[in-house]
């Protein structure tokens, strides 16, 4: 992975990071013998999935207004247009959020709440080592329209 010269600087791409720990809260689970998270397994599978759909709606959407400006969706890569169409009007994050949904719904259809106590820590790690340094660029490089948009939209919901 390349990392641009004028970007926000993050080193690891941010669906790795969701997946990786997916994959170890399943794998904590197997191994030591997950507790069930206490739904009903069909309630579980269905609020699941909603909240995965959800998710990859969100990103969908996202990456939709991404490319219609004509601008780069990886946070590694140069930004060349600010962005606050969309579903970019009610988070400033759609695309974190949406796979933090997509998370809580795989943990939800596989009833593992190893997994599911590790979300919070996800979403910390992306909003402090992703989100503030693509912020810091965002402010650098959009200036009083970056700021006067993070003054009306929040950062998660």
């Amino acid at each position: 992975m390349k990392i641009d010269e004028d970007s926000p600087q993050v080193r690891f791409p941010p669906p790795f990071v969701y997946a990786g720990m997916l994959l170890l809260g399943l794998g904590i689970g197997r191994l030591l013998g997950d507790p069930p998270i206490g739904l009903d397994i069909r309630v579980a599978s269905i609020a699941g999935m909603i909240l995965a759909i959800a998710g990859l709606g969100l990103i969908f959407a996202a990456l939709l207004r991404f490319r219609r400006a004509g601008t780069n969706p990886e946070p590694w890569r140069q930004t060349t247009a600010f962005v606050a169409s969309g579903v970019y009007r009610w988070t400033r994050n759609p695309m974190y959020l949406g796979m933090a949904l997509i998370f809580a719904g795989l943990a939800l259809i596989f009833d593992s709440l190893a997994t599911l106590l590790l979300l919070p820590f996800v979403v910390i790690l992306i909003d402090r080592q992703v989100i503030a340094r693509e912020e810091r660029y965002l402010e650098t490089k959009f200036g009083d329209d970056y700021r006067a948009y993070t003054e009306k939209v929040r950062r998660w919901l």
